[in-house]
């Protein structure tokens, strides 16, 4: 039996209340771990929580002022946690940044949002951001948590101080901010695929209420065990990965990085996680590249075992009955299923997928190797949960129904309409953006298309991405993307069409798959030249309608451009929660584009 020990939003008040209430009763518990080097290590509450007040004393040094805004260029990690509590508890805005963000985008929103104070997590990142915040003058102190070379960019700049030497100075007396749960918490700058970033403004009470209501779906104890590898600057990490667990008081171990999340999954034993589709896409390749060398038995006790594990999940579901195939189970289980659990660490119990939408294929494989995936849906301006699958209802499918409080309804044209009190307060120095999102009486335009049975919503795609070609004929591209990119070889990928009479698409190779379809083409993998002769194309575009089976015949990729070089935040394509720029995509490849619809 596990226990429960949830603090309610009212008992915490604000996001930094509510830390204060979880060392209050769990002090001597752990409640972070990371990997320094040599090992984990483990800190108490009561740890951090001296941290987060020498944090404070020194910040009373720097003449901030409630409101006053800082920002934090850090990786996941217990620092982010104390940075941040330190600066709430002394009613400080936050202002979290992307670590893989450019330069530049970085410097334009800590001029949007007036920020004082930055904390950058080491040197890598100061070598890289430095120069942008030269000239970013609302900035009166930059914080280094490395001390060595603390200041390599600038050695004149008087702004610049490492954290040790910061905190040794630390004299100021602390003075807590006895904040109201409306109030401004922080602001959360949404990586837009046009245009510059909107400023997304948080009250405590919003991201309070948002974890409240996940924690009422979704059971977290705490002798629960999360690993923390999402960016703690995207609002699905930070609510459902941070203030979940501390809400629940459950620990969290911090990734290394993830490259090395396959070893951290075996070292930390996670028994639940929050994950994007992306992390199952990989492994799903994997594991089909690994099939494909192994002999056709195995092959088919893979199949067998996600078909025999999807019908007791659908009988679990209430959705089918028991068949002879299911005594076959605890065989299956102990060749397949359970070793597949095991590469995730054995022990988890949920995995929570959000943040992109999950192909309903690759969440029957890992649901039929018996782990528990339910998928969520929100955005950064509803704190960001707005639905979940419960255990117990899950269609995966859909993105579940909605949390309590909650309420959702079907607007014009099909858009998925969301009033809840995790809305946002608006956009940052953005009146008609707001005005353009919220209607008077609180309902949030959420710009997905969507239809609702026995409450479970189901997304059918966005109002504006969608591809009227000359024929009249609509075409849904993210639904196609989605389905092309189930092929291993595909890294990325953009289905294109508006007023053409056919569609065609740009993709992005993996290297590695790359070189061994080369090999069976008979053409050079080097060769970039080789990308663009007809016969690749020709098996490209084989491949791609291979995938595309299910879709209408009109829904069909008659031209395919292909590079190696992938679309990135730095070269300006990708946003930092790695959604592709379509416009700056189709920019890039003018040239590209124009030769898909000539001759």
């Amino acid at each position: 039996m596990h226990s429960e020990d949830i603090i309610h939003p009212e008992a915490a008040g604000t996001l930094d209340g509510l830390f204060r209430e979880r060392v209050h009763r769990s002090g001597d518990d752990v409640a972070y771990q990371y990997h320094d080097g040599e090992g984990w290590r483990e800190v108490t509450w009561n740890t951090v929580n001296g941290q987060v007040q020498a944090w404070q004393r020194a910040l009373a040094g720097e003449d901030l002022q409630p409101g006053d805004r800082v920002a934090l260029l850090l990786p996941n990690s217990v620092d982010w946690v104390v940075a941040e509590q330190a600066a709430l508890g002394l009613g400080l805005v936050v202002v979290p940044l992307y670590t893989d963000d450019r330069p530049d985008n970085v410097a334009y929103i800590l001029e949007d949002a007036a920020a004082h104070l930055i904390v950058i997590g080491n040197r890598r990142l100061w070598k890289r951001f430095g120069p942008a915040l030269r000239g970013v003058g609302c900035l009166r102190r930059i914080l280094l948590l490395d001390d060595e070379d603390a200041n390599p960019a600038d050695p004149g700049d008087p702004r610049v101080r490492p954290v040790p030497e910061w905190l040794a100075s630390g004299k100021g007396e602390i003075r807590l901010h006895r904040s109201d749960g409306d109030e401004l918490a922080t602001i959360v700058y949404t990586s837009g695929t046009t245009g510059r970033p909107k400023g997304v403004m948080l009250s405590h009470r919003n991201i309070l209420s948002n974890a409240h209501s996940a924690l009422l779906c979704f059971d977290v104890y705490p002798d629960d065990q999360s690993l923390s590898f999402l960016p703690l600057s995207h609002t699905f990490e930070r609510t459902a990965g941070y203030y979940v667990p501390m809400m629940a008081g459950s620990r969290v171990a911090y990734c290394r990085s993830i490259a090395q999340l396959a070893e951290d999954m075996q070292q930390i034993r996670p028994t639940k996680m929050i994950v994007v589709p992306r992390i199952f896409e990989r492994i799903h390749a994997r594991i089909r590249q690994q099939l494909e060398r192994q002999s056709a038995l195995a092959r088919m006790l893979f199949d067998l075992t996600v078909a025999v594990g999807w019908r007791r999940f659908e009988r679990r579901m209430g959705r089918a009955g028991w068949r002879p195939s299911q005594w076959l189970w605890p065989l299956l289980d102990r060749l397949v299923a359970g070793k597949i659990r095991q590469r995730l660490g054995g022990r988890i119990r949920i995995l929570v997928s959000g943040g992109a939408a999950l192909s309903p294929e690759i969440a029957r494989v890992f649901i039929g190797m018996g782990l528990d995936i339910v998928q969520g849906y929100g955005m950064t301006e509803t704190s960001p949960v707005v639905s979940g699958n419960p255990v117990d209802d899950n269609i995966p499918s859909s993105v579940g129904v909605p949390l309590p409080g909650v309420e959702v309804r079907i607007g014009e044209g099909d858009e998925l309409l969301v009033r809840s009190p995790g809305v946002m307060l608006g956009y940052w120095n953005n009146h008609a953006a707001t005005a353009e999102i919220i209607e008077p009486d609180g309902w949030l335009h959420t710009g997905d298309c969507a239809r609702i049975e026995n409450r479970h919503i189901f997304i059918t795609g966005r109002i504006k991405d969608i591809l009227v070609m000359s024929n009249g004929e609509k075409v849904p591209p993210a639904d196609m993307e989605a389905a092309i990119l189930m092929h291993p070889l595909f890294e990325q990928c953009l289905v294109l069409g508006e007023g053409r009479s056919y569609l065609s698409a740009l993709v992005v190779l993996d290297g590695e798959q790359w070189f061994r379809h080369a090999q069976e083409l008979g053409v050079d993998p080097m060769d970039r030249d080789a990308l663009q002769s007809k016969p690749v194309e020709r098996h490209l575009c084989r491949l791609i309608t291979g995938q595309l089976g299910n879709f209408p015949g009109y829904a069909r990729i008659r031209r395919v451009c292909a590079t190696l070089e992938p679309w990135t935040v730095d070269n300006g394509l990708m946003t930092p929660t790695m959604k592709v720029k379509r416009q700056q995509v189709m920019r890039h490849h003018a040239a590209d584009i124009e030769r898909l619809y000539t001759g």
